[in-house]
């Protein structure tokens, strides 16, 4: 009986400290983001720059296995093993990914609101993406004309980037909805992770997002660069049909819904 009292009273004490802990994650993320609103021009362009650059190994070393296996149905399954080295780069790096940013800067923005907080958000958001952009154009230039990866490998990356080019608009905003919710997830959940534990849910989380075939902005912009510097597509399609829908579906997917449902969760507590 007095076994049973105890284990009552304790049951209390034990969803507060839950709600604690969710609440004190939502206060270290919104402070990386208050950091991160704060950071000088020169310091967010040139980390865009290194993580548009570093997320094209996930093409390029998905490319690589690519060219290596034969056209079968379960070759995915280990091609997308590829996918994961990019973000491993970029996120253990700790380099600017604009998906990173649809929720690092919202939580402060969504606990806080304001003109300011809110254009400082937009100029971390156009430094960033452009940033990442120009990375991406940059290492498809490289892959395409500099002759850095050798014919049979490079026909690896062309035929991962072709598949990648030919989902149609709509699909790429519909399909880049889950990749943004999956890596706003896992910015939240970095906080708690032991770091050695960091490198295995990075590359689960990002080996799924290349499994299902999610649309991810800055990976796609490369493998869309690709294609397009081969002349298979123009620039337009490149742009309108492949970057901005599926801009629009990650920001969907990490602002729209995770950020928003994390700050829903806390805000009594904060």
């Amino acid at each position: 009986m007095a076994r049973n009292s105890r284990r009552k009273a304790a049951e209390p004490a034990l969803d507060e400290l839950a709600d604690v802990t969710t609440a004190l994650m939502y206060r270290a993320i919104s402070r990386s983001g208050r950091h991160e609103l704060n950071r000088s021009f020169s310091a967010l362009w040139w980390s865009g720059v290194g993580a548009g650059l570093a997320i094209s190994l996930s093409i390029l070393c998905k490319g690589l296995l690519t060219a290596m296996l034969p056209d079968t149905a379960w070759a995915p399954a280990v091609t997308n093993l590829g996918y994961s080295v990019g973000f491993l780069v970029v996120i253990m790096g700790r380099m600017q990914l604009f998906t990173e940013n649809t929720v690092t800067p919202i939580l402060p923005l969504l606990a806080y609101p304001s003109a300011s907080r809110l254009t400082q958000t937009a100029r971390l958001w156009v430094i960033v993406f452009a940033a990442n952009m120009t990375g991406c154009l940059l290492a498809a230039i490289l892959m395409v004309h500099a002759g850095i990866v050798p014919p049979l490998q490079m026909e690896g990356v062309l035929a991962v980037s072709r598949h990648y080019a030919e989902i149609a608009p709509l699909d790429h905003l519909l399909w880049g909805m889950p990749a943004g919710f999956m890596i706003a997830s896992l910015v939240w959940m970095l906080p708690r992770i032991e770091s050695a534990g960091e490198v295995l849910m990075i590359t689960i989380v990002t080996y799924m997002i290349g499994l299902g075939g999610f649309s991810h902005v800055v990976a796609g912009s490369t493998e869309l660069f690709i294609v397009m510097l081969k002349g298979e597509i123009s620039p337009l399609a490149a742009i309108g049909g492949g970057i901005l829908p599926a801009l629009v579906g990650n920001i969907i997917g990490g602002t729209v819904i995770f950020a928003a449902m994390a700050y829903a969760q806390v805000r009594e507590e904060i």
